[in-house]
């Protein structure tokens, strides 16, 4: 696959030469795999392949950019002809500029031969093994509504007028589950994902059982009244607050002013039990990879060190913006799309406490299971109400469970009040959290 991806980009680059320009070619393949399964019957099972070129020109100050999942040469010289056209209508920037070629790319295995190996027939029970253990869990699962398998295999390759040069490959798979749980007029919900490097880390009966137990122990929830009360936020609730903060550490949207920490540099903004990070090389995330959509190499970056902001993600042309370098956050959706500045393995370091010693150590508080809403919060103000269930904390116990209520503040705010990170660290697909113990939240109840 990389001589076939190589030959489209010298031939693209070669054409862009032609002209005196510069230029930098990106080109994936991506094989997926799509399996969803209900009462053990295989519902949807589709399979596709796309391979492709992007290329951006910078003609002076001018950038044109064209795509084509046609690659011969034809179709390249017509990208070519197209993209140099565009750029004599952009606005000029002089950042515009390719990263050079000497970059020393940190060796990651990204890559799992298993995946491939393993028959359709084999990933379809993969699934259904996760649908017989959530229902084999309790007698209280009414449905499965899907037990769904995934898996890509992607080969991407970046060249630029610069003499860079970077090839890699990548794979990942994934479990997930959606059920429903019912006990007299009472009906709740519960999923389960999981995203694996490797199909041997794949435990189907671990994915089943958990969406069952969420759904389970939401039966027979009811409100409780409007309080200010500390609180448990579960990992995966932790990741959907990550994911409010996370365009606010792009250096970009801190360029234009729409960044909660724009002007907090060196400033203390969390809690010092919160460092967060954003690490590329990392061995266990799916976002990892040894080099960005530019051809950067990857980097581990430090954002909030025991709570002091000390950095912000950067692609070349914000890095340059700023007189640095880029930190390896070039990120590309495909072929069709530039890079921008974007998170990978977006990292909260886990602290030393398991989740039963911070529960244990509240009288009366709330443990967050699950928000709704996210999409409501201002990510640049960092306010928030949003709609939440989860657990009742009494006397350091898990009692009942709670829905009808929401969360409300403010991010920054809510950095400060962690009191403590617990050591039960998760990855949710390109973020990883444990649980945090708040001072206190604000809940709206009846």
């Amino acid at each position: 696959m990389e001589g076939i991806l190589k030959n489209a980009g010298e031939i693209a680059l070669h054409a862009v030469h032609a002209r005196g320009l510069e230029g930098e070619a990106f080109l994936m393949y991506d094989r997926e795999l799509n399996i969803d399964v209900c009462g053990g019957q295989v519902e949807t099972l589709q399979e596709a392949e796309q391979m492709g070129l992007g290329l951006r020109v910078f003609n002076g100050d001018r950038m044109g950019f064209a795509c084509s999942s046609d690659l011969s040469e034809k179709a390249i010289e017509e990208m070519v002809e197209n993209a140099v056209h565009i750029s004599e209508f952009t606005a000029p920037d002089k950042f515009n500029r390719f990263p050079e070629g000497d970059q020393a790319y940190p060796v990651i295995n990204t890559f799992d031969e298993g995946i491939s190996a393993v028959t359709i027939a084999d990933k379809i029970d993969i699934a259904r093994e996760a649908e017989i253990a959530a229902r084999a869990f309790d007698p209280r699962i009414k449905l499965v509504e899907r037990a769904g398998y995934e898996d890509s295999e992607y080969s991407t390759l970046v060249m630029n007028s610069r003499g860079l040069y970077a090839f890699g490959k990548g794979s990942y798979c994934g479990l997930q589950i959606s059920l429903v749980a019912g006990e007299h007029d009472d009906s709740q919900n519960g999923f389960s994902f999981t995203m694996q490097r490797a199909i041997a880390s794949l435990n189907p009966k671990s994915v089943g059982e958990e969406a069952a137990m969420k759904a389970v122990r939401s039966l027979g929830g009811r409100t409780i009244p409007s309080a200010r009360i500390q609180c448990i936020m579960d990992p995966y609730v932790v990741t959907r607050f990550m994911g409010l903060l996370s365009s606010s550490i792009e250096a970009d949207a801190v360029q234009k002013g729409k960044s909660m920490l724009a002007d907090k540099m060196g400033r203390q903004v969390a809690s010092r039990q919160i460092t967060l990070l954003d690490d590329a090389t990392n061995k266990d995330g799916i976002a990892s990879f040894p080099f960005d959509g530019e051809g950067v190499a990857s980097s581990r970056n430090m954002i909030i060190e025991n709570g002091d902001l000390i950095g912000f993600l950067y692609d070349t042309n914000s890095g340059l913006k700023a007189g640095l370098k880029s930190t390896g956050n070039g990120i590309r959706g495909s072929f069709r799309s530039l890079p921008g500045v974007g998170t990978t393995n977006l990292m909260l370091k886990p602290g030393l406490h398991s989740q039963e010693s911070l529960i244990g150590a509240i009288g009366q508080g709330f443990y967050i299971t699950e928000v709704m809403g996210m999409h409501t919060a201002n990510p640049i103000t960092g306010d928030f109400s949003v709609g939440a269930a989860g657990i009742m904390i009494e006397q350091g116990q898990l009692t009942f469970p709670v829905r009808g209520i929401t969360v409300a503040g403010n991010l920054l705010r809510l950095l400060q009040d962690i009191e403590a990170v617990g050591n039960d660290l998760r990855f949710y697909g390109g973020k990883a959290a444990a649980s945090i113990r708040l001072e206190s939240i604000n809940i709206g109840g009846h």
